[in-house]
């Protein structure tokens, strides 16, 4: 299967989003982002990027099997645990780097943070610390894409703790009612923060969507040829008129929920659990698609970017105090027909 080209990008179109189609292209998303966040991690002790991150070491198979399924010009809402997609929707590093640390040449000024990092040029319309509310704005964006005629899809990433969140359920009501071009994407790592998903959520993930009539799919969220599959199948279904889809990929993290939690010595995962986990890390079961030697020089130009991503972030300005309230409004608004400016 090859991915969906979606609609063309013209010369006013979105940016080159990162090249995913074939199984070396996806192990070196993978390890970009895996070496990004440990990258990440440092500079989090180190107090370069204040406030923490949430790592999303051992998911990278979700966020590089499904972006590897999109066009050109469709769109993704993200979550706090955002990293791994913006990346691998084609995001420079070095740029996203930068924005963690808050630095004036991040993505946003350094203004939106780890957890709020957004490209519109690359239909990436921002991570989101409110969980589950990215669900609604890709509803929005995938009815705006049906109104325009354009072709495009829009993607919604969620972990299993949104599963119970109102505002996701609405969301898959009107994507059912409207057959939207949308595609939801469970995460699921098996943990709310702490909350086990086992003792949180009544039924099942997939059980949610099918009852609003939405195509449910569980896939191995450690495989990433297995969540290509089939994000391709749901993405060319919803680009074909045939309404919203569902994955719950089943997938983990290797580190805690955030950063925080080391310092607050959080034990709720057994070291057997995390042990089971690791021994289905995706990053060898892509490198084992390829040579050893493609392999190695892979891993070599990644960890040169990544270098690259740290100086660059690093000698990066800190915004002006003095402009703190710049782009606090929106400039430019006409106000309706009848009301007073």
């Amino acid at each position: 299967m090859t991915a969906s080209p979606g609609p063309a990008a013209g010369a006013a179109g979105p940016r080159r989003t990162a090249p995913l189609g074939t199984p070396a292209e996806r192990y070196r998303m993978l390890r970009l982002i895996r070496g990004f966040e440990e990258l990440a991690l440092g500079l989090v002790r180190a107090g370069a990027i204040p406030g923490g991150i949430h790592p999303y070491i051992g998911q990278e198979a979700v966020a590089v099997g499904v972006c590897a399924a999109l066009g050109p010009g469709d769109r993704l809402t993200s979550t706090h645990r955002g990293h791994g997609h913006v990346l691998a929707r084609g995001a420079a590093p070095d740029r996203l780097l930068a924005e963690l640390a808050g630095r004036v040449d991040g993505l946003n000024g350094g203004r939106g943070g780890s957890m709020h990092a957004a490209d519109l040029s690359l239909g990436i319309l921002g991570a989101n610390g409110i969980v589950g509310a990215g669900a609604p704005i890709a509803v929005g964006a995938a009815w705006a894409a049906r109104q325009a005629g354009d072709g495009r899809v829009a993607v919604a990433f969620f972990g299993d703790g949104a599963l119970n969140q109102g505002v996701l359920l609405e969301s898959f009501n009107l994507a059912a009612m409207w057959r939207l071009p949308v595609l939801f994407v469970c995460e699921n790592n098996g943990y709310a923060t702490t909350l086990p998903a086992a003792a949180a959520v009544a039924g099942s993930a997939t059980g949610r969507a099918a009852a609003f009539g939405i195509p449910a799919e569980e896939v191995d969220g450690m495989d990433t040829e297995a969540v290509r599959a089939a994000a391709l199948r749901a993405v060319d279904r919803a680009r074909a008129g045939g309404g919203p889809g569902f994955l719950e990929c089943r997938t983990y993290r290797y580190e805690g929920h955030h950063t925080m939690e080391r310092r607050m010595k959080l034990h709720y995962r057994t070291p057997e659990e995390v042990a089971a986990w690791r021994a289905r890390d995706p990053l060898p079961r892509a490198a084992a698609l390829l040579d050893a030697r493609a392999v190695a020089g892979i891993d070599e130009e990644v960890a040169g970017r990544l270098t690259a991503a740290e100086d660059f972030a690093l000698a990066s300005a800190h915004p002006d105090p003095a402009g703190a309230l710049d782009h606090l409004y929106a400039d430019g608004l006409r106000p309706r027909a009848g009301a007073v400016a």
